[in-house]
């Protein structure tokens, strides 16, 4: 409920600064991606909100309307029963006067429908175990969110441009290729013949010149050719490896993203469906691993890089409650501590293996096999794990599958009912209530003939088995995504009480804060005390443990 009426204040930033000095409230505001940036360029950031759009979201997901409009306006037509309008678009969006502008007339509606809107989340929320700690994970990520935004991440222009000139020769001019990418390009087309010329950015182009060397080829992906013999192979993939760099963080999206020794992303909060970031720009979570030499500290502070060890196999872990597959969790490498299991692979079990579960996964693409020849045990399960998570698999998979069914059945079955939840067009969820989207209406049409093609190949068949696919993962996944929300919450906390350090960036199970030197120590604390945190909010006193791995250093790149 409202602390008082409404008031009218001559500066609302002064304003907010002081009630957060003297009682740090929990703010309710439609859009802490629309409003907050301005209160942290004003030097004022806040302890916690409620962010009515991302919780409208979340409540309209649960309830089987993931997409719908989420905002203030449209939370507020809906209690009224009147039509709801769409979202604006972002353009839209900053066109619009908002909270901060002193001379909106319709200010006191607003406040109307934010203090109408908010109430009917909370009653909502009410009934709902864990999505009251949904919300305010998630609302604590978009502080966050616009705090990295503002902070950015330590980034070197001269490391970059030093990596880029080193990769691809001198910066070029007027739209021309970097040197390194041309000779790269007359050498695939003297590669084809004298008389052949060969665009390598034209996969049309490429197909036609294999198939007039008499190599027929249905695509230009790089696990297609590898698969060939031919002189051309290997340069096509250097060059299609550094096009990549050059146009996806070469110097146009330096000059663009990198400013002030800053890179500062626009992180989307809530991204992806089952709960992951994504970015609307600066491809933040698409750092290539060379690129990270140019993320450097400033002088006299460290990078402290943390993420978290084999993060989804240990929440599977904590959901199942399997007794054997927790105590193996409780372990620092959870692959070695079950590679006892798969040391003999004609044991109990494997023939059980072969039989339920390459009958489960008939003519379902997933998790890609290896030969079994060669294989380590912790290979073998994390290879187990994976393809229960990400369904299916074949060959060796499959028989590894079984023997994950054989000696940890609750953790299999868990996986299995989200799988079969979803290929009946059911919703299934996160720990805390985070909901996978229902299934379209093309999906229903396809699936419900009855009397169609069902058969393994068949168009119904890998349609029900591709949704199996995505809600078997999407439990853990989502789940993952909660306690990653936590532990930024936590960690966020802590570092406020420490002062100077700052989050800085973020990945789905990876965090970076940027803090002075001496202060280091007390950070890789912060960050173990808020991953431990953030099992206990979400699991309870679940044995499962959540190591984290952490670096103290002067640039990413020395982190891994």
């Amino acid at each position: 409920m409202p602390a008082g009426a409404v008031q009218r204040v001559p500066d609302l930033v002064a304003a907010v600064a002081e009630r957060e000095r003297v009682d740090g409230p929990r703010w309710v505001w439609a859009s802490t991606a629309r409003l907050y940036p301005r209160l942290i360029e004003a030097g004022v950031r806040v302890g916690r909100c409620h962010d009515l759009e991302l919780v409208e979201s979340l409540l309209l997901g649960h309830a089987g309307r993931y997409g719908e409009p989420r905002s203030v306006r449209a939370a507020w037509a809906r209690l009224r029963g009147e039509p709801v309008p769409s979202d604006r678009t972002p353009q839209e969006e900053s066109a619009q006067a908002s909270l901060f502008d002193d001379d909106r007339e319709e200010a006191a509606d607003d406040i109307e429908q934010v203090v109408a809107v908010h109430a009917e989340q909370q009653r909502a929320i009410a009934g709902l175990d864990g999505f009251a700690l949904l919300a305010a994970a998630e609302s604590a990520g978009a502080l966050v969110a616009a705090e990295m935004g503002h902070d950015g991440l330590p980034w070197s222009a001269d490391e970059h441009d030093a990596l880029l000139t080193e990769l691809l020769g001198p910066r070029p001019s007027g739209g021309l290729r970097p040197r390194k990418l041309q000779d790269l390009a007359d050498r695939i087309s003297a590669a084809f013949g004298p008389r052949v010329h060969v665009n390598p950015d034209s996969p049309a182009q490429i197909l036609k010149a294999f198939a007039s060397a008499g190599l027929p080829v249905a695509s230009t992906r790089a696990h297609v050719l590898k698969r060939l013999d031919h002189p051309a192979v290997p340069l096509l993939l250097e060059y299609k490896e550094l096009s990549r760099l050059h146009t996806a963080h070469g110097w146009a999206w330096l000059d663009t993203w990198v400013s002030g020794g800053r890179l500062r992303p626009e992180y989307v909060v809530g991204g992806v469906v089952s709960g992951r970031w994504a970015t609307s720009g600066g491809g933040a979570l698409q750092i290539p691993r060379v690129l990270r030499k140019a993320v450097v500290a400033d002088p006299g502070w460290a990078l402290v890089v943390a993420d978290a060890a084999q993060l989804e196999p240990r929440v599977l872990a904590a959901l199942a409650g399997d007794r054997a597959f927790t105590d193996a969790a409780a372990h620092g490498d959870l692959y070695a501590a079950l590679s006892d299991v798969f040391h003999d692979e004609g044991g109990q079990g494997m023939g059980e293996a072969h039989r339920g579960v390459s009958e489960a996964n008939r003519g379902v693409r997933g998790v890609g096999s290896p030969q079994g020849a060669g294989m380590s045990a912790r290979d073998k399960a994390k290879l187990a794990l994976l393809s229960a998570m990400y369904g299916g698999g074949t060959g060796e998979a499959v028989q590894l599958l079984g023997v994950l069914k054989s000696r940890f059945p609750d953790a299999f079955e868990y996986v299995e009912a989200a799988a079969r939840a979803g290929e009946s067009g059911r919703l299934v969820r996160s720990r805390l209530g985070r909901t996978c989207p229902p299934p379209s209406a093309g999906w229903r049409e396809l699936t419900s003939a009855g009397d169609g093609d069902t058969s393994p190949i068949g168009a119904a068949a890998q349609a029900l088995r591709s949704r199996g696919r995505f809600t078997r993962n999407f439990v853990v996944q989502a789940t993952a995504a909660d306690w990653a929300l936590a532990l930024l919450g936590s960690l966020r906390r802590r570092l406020t009480v420490l002062g100077q350090a700052r989050l800085v960036f973020f990945q789905h199970d990876e965090v970076i804060v940027h803090t002075p030197a001496e202060l280091a120590g007390d950070v890789v604390a912060a960050v173990h005390d808020s991953a431990d945190e953030a099992r206990r909010l979400l699991f309870g006193d679940t044995p499962v443990v959540f190591p984290m791995e952490i670096a103290v250093v002067d640039r990413y790149a020395d982190a891994k």
